[in-house]
């Protein structure tokens, strides 16, 4: 009995470890490399600059899901769009709270990174 106990706790112990690291890791590269490529197109080409602006992306998935990221993203966007259907981007509580999560994972972000 011992030994099955063992390998169900061993079991349990791996998958939540790999659903943390998931969670710490579920940017995917292309998104990562997006981010990172308009991060130094606004703040210089070195390599200081890269290494700041990979802290960044870092920094802010640690904070806000991906699925998160991709949702705020898209309000900021649909908020240059003009017309009267995108009004719901602009004044939605939940878009706002959105978009504020953001901000204050990439303020959080600058502070460590820059």
């Amino acid at each position: 009995m011992r030994p099955v106990l063992a390998a169900l706790l061993l079991a349990g112990s791996a998958a939540g470890a790999q659903g943390l690291d998931e969670r710490f890791n579920d940017y995917p590269t292309s998104a990562r490399a997006d981010y990172v490529f308009a991060c130094m197109a606004v703040n210089g080409q070195g390599r200081d600059v890269l290494e700041r602006c990979s802290c960044s992306v870092d920094q802010i998935a640690a904070v806000l899901p991906y699925d998160k990221y991709v949702e705020a993203e898209t309000v900021l966007s649909m908020r240059q769009v003009g017309g009267e259907r995108m009004a719901i981007f602009r004044s939605s509580p939940s878009a706002d709270a959105l978009v504020a999560d953001l901000r204050r994972a990439q303020a959080e972000a600058e502070i460590l990174c820059f």
